[in-house]
């Protein structure tokens, strides 16, 4: 039996949503929901799919089995309400919402009504990344010491313009971080755990009209005693790609846009050299580094895959919406170190507030 898929907003990333679910085998997009008639008739015409201007309308139909949150990041919250009360499962684009308190209330209503909620965190997917954490979960790292990870991204002040919610905390709900780094913060946190403390700084440089940070830089401290740093920003022209740096007493490891720059271990095995034949240098993509429609789908269609497995077999999703929350915490607390400018303890115990809110 076919899982039916609708999409809520129909801007960029709704696309992408379009091809992976196209692209599975046993799903299909059979609605799509945006507040502007015109761009939801648009998308219903390009994908097949019936399109709505009215999201009730939409989720009344009984072939939506899972709806697909692309909307603005800080307008999650009432579609997955409204969705999660219809009775209909949630994928829900990164972030899951920019504050914790919007988090926690989509997570309640999932789990109130009883439907599965994913976050959308598609790097966790790429062979590359999943090779790294079933080495960390093997022990061959030995003791963790450093996890590191950069995000040195250009974005033009066009991409900015292009929208009026681009750049300002109350759509956005952050800046380098929350949009573009979001991914990688996700990554440090699975590879190297929970996190203690963090120290961070932001700053708004390279672009105008902006509310928000476009570079910033974290120093955290792990709960196992590691230590790692991170660093985002979308005005390094022409756009680096991205990397993780994963260090322990007996390995390390360099990943670059889903390619394997080093895999040195302590103790050698048969496989790693097939491993880097696959994944090493020259076998990534330039991903968004400086064009945010150059990303792949594929990661996409492999979450929403193992989400429709989830439902299947009954079981939570690999990424839920506790998973989602993590990195929004941390970013969080990035943000609130900077504008305290002293180290902040995880886990918050609330939402932070910015100074010239209070």
């Amino acid at each position: 039996m076919s899982t039916g898929f609708g999409i809520v907003g129909t801007g960029m990333i709704a696309q992408f949503h379009a091809k992976a679910i196209e692209a599975i085998s046993g799903a299909k997009l059979v609605a799509c929901f945006d507040m502007v008639g015109e761009r939801a008739d648009a998308f219903g015409e390009e994908n097949d799919c019936q399109a709505y201007s009215n999201l009730d309308e939409m989720l009344e139909n009984s072939d939506v089995d899972v709806v697909t949150i692309c909307t603005p990041s800080g307008v999650h919250l009432d579609p997955a309400l409204a969705a999660a009360k219809a009775g209909k499962h949630l994928l829900v684009e990164k972030p899951l919402e920019i504050t914790l308190e919007r988090c926690d209330a989509i997570i309640n209503a999932c789990k109130e009504s009883g439907v599965k909620l994913g976050a959308i965190l598609p790097s966790r997917f790429s062979p590359a990344n999943l090779a790294l954490k079933n080495a960390i979960d093997e022990g061959r790292f030995g003791k963790l010491t450093l996890g590191d990870t950069y995000v040195k991204w250009w974005r033009s002040q066009e991409y900015y313009d292009s929208g009026g919610w681009r750049g300002t905390w109350k759509l956005d709900g952050g800046g380098a971080f929350m949009n573009q780094a979001i991914h990688n913060v996700d990554l440090l946190y699975w590879f190297m755990g929970d996190i203690d403390q963090v120290v961070g700084m932001t700053s708004t440089i390279a672009h105008e009209r902006i509310e928000v940070e476009d570079v910033g830089c974290a120093t955290v401290k792990f709960k196992n005693g590691a230590l790692g740093n991170l660093e985002a920003t979308t005005c390094a022209y022409p756009g680096l790609l991205k990397k993780t740096e994963i260090h322990g007493t007996t390995g390390s490891v360099i990943i670059e846009q889903d390619a394997i720059l080093l895999w040195d271990f302590e103790e050698k095995r048969d496989e790693d050299e097939q491993l880097l034949a696959e994944h090493g240098p020259g076998n990534g993509s330039t991903g968004g580094a400086s064009d945010p429609t150059a990303i792949s789908f594929v990661g996409h269609q492999k979450q929403f895959e193992d989400f429709i497995a989830a439902i299947n077999e009954g079981r939570e999703p690999v990424i839920d919406g506790y998973q989602g929350r993590k990195s929004v915490e941390l970013i969080l607390a990035i943000y609130q170190s900077s504008w305290e400018g002293k180290r902040i303890d995880l886990p918050l115990s609330g939402d932070p507030v910015r100074p010239e809110s209070r």
